[in-house]
C-alpha cells in the first residue's frame, strides 16, 4: 500500500472520509458506456476463442438448501469435462458442509474449489461465526472464499465494521484467496457501489465480486463496469491487482461476451484470464457449450443434450 493509503484505515473518520472522497460515479454516463460496450459485436475465430475463454472463467456454482453429496460431484465432473474439446472451469462453489466432497472428486484436476461462508447470503451473523466458517471451510481443502459483507453495517456508515471483519476473514483464509461479495443490488447507489469496492480491497479481499445471486438485480453490466474501474484505479494507486466476479443473471453466451468486451475497455486485457476475472454462474456453461458446438459443427444441439447444473 502506498503511503498516501496507508492510514485510511487508522480510524473511522479516516476511513470515512477516503471513502466519501473518492469521485462520485456519473450514473447516466456509466449507464451509457455499459450500453455502448454491450453492443459490441465479435465473429468467427474471436468468437470461438472468446467462448472457450468465457468456460474457463466460470465458478460452476451450487447453493441450495438442497443441494447433496451427488449433486456436487456431478457438477464436478462437468466442470473438469463440460464438453468435448472444451477447457474445464475455473472453480466450483458451494457451501462450506460440501467442500470436502468437491475436493475430493475435484482432485488433481485443476479445478478450484471455492466455498461461501460468513453466514452466506445476509451476511448477517458475529465476527466470531464468520471467521469460523471461514476456517472450517478452509480445513476442508476450500481453495478460495466467496465472504458476503454485512450490508446494514456499510448503509448505516459503519465502515470500520465492514472493514475489520473482511481483515479478519482474510487473516483465516491462510493461503485461500478471499472474494468479497458486496451484494451490490442492496447498495442502493454507484456511489456505494465504488465506495464497497475500495473498502473491500483496502482490507485485503483478492476479488471483488458483484452479488450472491440471490438478490435482485444482481451482476448488471454498469455495476460491473465501475467495479472494473475501481480495480483498476487500485492498482494503479497500490501496484495490487485485484480481481473482478460478476455474479447472478449471467445466462447466456451474450451476457458472457458483453462481461469480456467490459473487461477489455475498461480494466485491460490483464484482467482477461481466469486468475483475475470470475463469471459465477449456474446455468451459463450450458449455453456457452450450445454456443461453441454451433460454431464448431454448424448447428445447435437443443438443451436436452447437456446435462442441467
Amino acid at each position: 500500500m502506498t503511503t498516501s493509503l496507508a492510514d485510511v484505515a487508522a480510524s473511522g473518520a479516516t476511513l470515512r472520509a477516503f471513502l466519501h472522497g473518492l469521485p462520485g460515479v456519473d450514473r447516466v454516463g456509466a449507464d451509457q458506456r455499459a450500453a455502448m460496450l454491450g453492443t459490441r459485436s465479435i465473429k468467427t475465430t474471436a468468437k470461438a476463442q472468446a467462448i472457450d475463454l468465457a468456460i474457463s472463467m466460470v465458478d460452476l456454482t451450487t447453493l441450495e438448501g438442497a443441494d447433496t453429496p451427488g449433486k456436487v460431484r456431478a457438477l464436478c465432473t462437468k466442470a473438469m469435462h463440460p464438453g468435448e474439446g472444451a477447457p474445464r472451469v475455473a472453480a466450483v462453489c458451494v457451501y462450506p458442509d460440501l467442500v470436502s466432497v468437491a475436493v475430493e472428486t475435484l482432485a488433481g484436476s485443476g479445478v478450484k474449489v471455492a466455498s461461501v461462508a460468513t453466514a452466506f447470503p445476509s451476511g448477517r451473523t458475529s465476527l466470531e461465526v464468520k471467521v469460523t466458517d471461514t476456517a472450517l471451510a478452509v480445513a476442508a481443502g476450500a481453495d478460495e472464499i466467496d465472504m458476503v459483507i454485512d450490508r446494514g453495517a456499510f448503509l448505516s456508515g459503519d465502515y470500520t465494521k465492514v472493514f475489520e471483519q473482511i481483515v479478519a476473514v482474510k487473516a483465516a483464509c491462510g493461503d485461500a484467496h478471499l472474494k468479497v461479495i458486496l451484494e451490490t443490488g442492496e447498495l442502493a447507489t454507484y456511489d456505494n457501489v465504488r465506495r464497497a469496492s475500495w473498502l473491500a480491497m483496502l482490507a485485503g479481499a483478492d476479488f471483488i465480486k458483484t452479488s450472491t445471486g440471490k438478490v435482485a438485480p444482481a451482476a448488471t453490466l454498469p455495476v460491473t463496469l465501475i467495479m472494473l474501474e475501481a480495480v483498476r484505479d487500485f492498482r494503479d494507486r497500490t501496484g495490487r491487482q485485484v480481481g473482478v466476479k460478476p455474479a447472478g443473471g449471467i445466462r447466456t453466451t451474450k451476457d458472457a461476451i458483453k462481461n469480456l468486451v467490459l473487461v477489455n475497455e475498461t480494466a485491460g486485457e490483464d484482467w482477461l484470464s481466469p486468475d483475475w476475472f470470475r463469471l459465477g454462474a449456474s446455468s451459463l456453461l450450458n449455453d456457452l457449450l450450445m454456443q461453441r458446438q454451433k460454431l464448431t459443427t454448424g448447428r445447435y444441439a437443443g438443451p436436452d443434450y447437456f446435462t442441467l447444473d
